[in-house]
């Protein structure tokens, strides 16, 4: 059975063609003009921000990774979403009624607007909200919530690349008494990397919200799993990575010659790419979880081919890792598998 709609559901709905084309416009008056008229139409804050808002900024990025927008088009949406954002806060202007919580991005985490769609819905509920905003250090946050009682501290990251980074701002914020609820697409679109780490994660801003208010559940966490860590392959990957990342842009050169006459924006953009492997595989390695890594390969390969990049580059590429690799059993198993759907999404046999 389909829940029906509210009119002021179907109104923000409507809205979406529109407000797409002021994003793709950069027009931010027009798109402030679109949040504004649907609030003085009915529409409820959060369901904006929600409804409009955030599947709005879903789809630009998904344009980026069509090829279809520059980074630049993508960069002038993102801050006219911002604005959005903060035009529907001014027009809310809710009261706080209950405790502070702290939102942040993780450390290096540099998407900022989901977290902050999170700290506004969370204000509209009455929660004192403090936004630190996007790649807060771990130091920082805690000294922060030393010099400030915090309720809870919600903490976001969109890429599995930082989970290690992740598990120690948790543990950080912890040893401080603080609660943590985590969210974003780097903890798994089901959480299970969350749940791996030993952290209450909510799918979305209203569960994060219920979360917080719910003391005991985001205290009851069952405790981090990672006994795997003691065969010391996550840190010794970590330790190798630059040596890696040359190893590996030499490989290139000698099989693909053209890459010798690559402009310094072109070459930074490889080494970039090479250092991204590397990075979530030792992300893989932390939560002993090669889907992690294969999903990464999955999206890198349709990055590169919208770009003009055959899939049987990088297939290459994760083999010479794992050459260099193979004296590490887990690593060079999740490179195999890897290597093997990048290698039949290029074409060639694995």
């Amino acid at each position: 059975m389909t829940a029906t709609p509210t009119a002021a559901e179907a109104t923000a709905a409507g809205a979406w063609s529109g407000y797409l084309d002021c994003l793709q416009e950069a027009d931010e008056y027009a798109a402030v003009e679109v949040a504004v008229g649907l609030l003085e139409a009915g529409v409820p804050a959060e369901r904006l921000l929600l409804d409009l808002v955030a599947p709005a900024q879903a789809e630009v990025g998904e344009r980026w990774a069509r090829n279809e927008w520059s980074v630049a088009q993508e960069h002038a949406a993102t801050h006219i979403s911002e604005r959005v954002v903060a035009a529907v806060a001014a027009y809310a202007n809710p009261r706080p009624t209950r405790g502070r919580v702290v939102v942040a991005c993780m450390d290096g985490e540099w998407h900022a607007l989901p977290p902050r769609l999170v700290a506004e819905v969370l204000r509209l509920r009455g929660w004192q909200v403090t936004f630190l905003g996007a790649s807060v250090p771990a130091p920082h946050l805690v000294s922060y919530l030393h010099r400030h009682d915090a309720h809870a501290v919600a903490l976001a990251c969109a890429l599995p690349m930082r989970l290690p980074h992740a598990h120690r701002m948790v543990e950080a914020c912890r040893r401080v008494d603080v609660p943590v609820v985590v969210g974003g697409r780097g903890f798994g679109v089901d959480g299970r990397w969350a749940r791996r780490l030993g952290v209450a994660w909510a799918p979305d801003a209203p569960s994060a919200a219920d979360l917080v208010a719910d003391e005991r559940a985001l205290r009851r966490v069952p405790p981090a799993e990672l006994s795997h860590l003691a065969d010391d392959e996550y840190t010794s990957l970590g330790k190798r990575r630059g040596e890696l990342i040359d190893g590996a842009l030499a490989d290139l050169s000698e099989r693909v010659p053209g890459t010798r006459d690559y402009t310094p924006s072109q070459l930074d953009f490889t080494v970039s790419d090479l250092g991204y492997i590397v990075d979530f595989l030792a992300a893989a390695l932390y939560v002993d979880d090669s889907s992690l890594f294969t999903e990464f390969v999955d999206w890198l390969v349709e990055i590169l081919t919208s770009r003009g990049v055959p899939a049987a580059t990088l297939a290459s590429t994760l083999e010479h890792y794992g050459r260099v690799l193979r004296d590490f059993p887990r690593a060079a198993r999740f490179l195999a598998a890897a290597r093997s759907a990048a290698a039949t999404a290029g074409g060639q046999p694995g």
